[in-house]
């Protein structure tokens, strides 16, 4: 359950980081609105997890699916470049991921 938590917390991350780039600093209501909702509720389901979770495994394993989601938000919704270099770099952020998952 604490994994299942974890990867839902990771993508939360990813909606409280395309939030807090579409509040404009915090000027318009209802992305920042998102933001906070989002980020509280991916901190809690990060504290939450770490109680079953090693810190270094599970906020790595966070991090990882919450920069992997705004890597792939910018790139499919707000047309970041797409390269093959970025494409590399995000594959081995998940390869990293399912490795510390798998090694656990």
């Amino acid at each position: 359950m604490a994994w299942l938590v974890l990867v839902f917390s990771g993508v939360l991350e990813t909606v409280w980081a395309a939030a807090l780039g579409a509040s404009k600093g915090f000027s318009k209501l209802w992305p920042s609105v998102l933001f906070g909702v989002a980020l509280l509720l991916s901190m809690s389901g990060l504290a939450y997890s770490l109680r079953a979770i090693p810190i270094g495994a599970g906020y790595a394993v966070w991090v990882g699916i919450g920069a992997v989601g705004t890597a792939l938000y910018g790139i499919l919704a707000l047309n970041d470049p797409m390269t093959f270099g970025r494409i590399a770099c995000l594959l081995l952020i998940v390869a990293g991921v399912v490795g510390l998952k798998l090694l656990h």
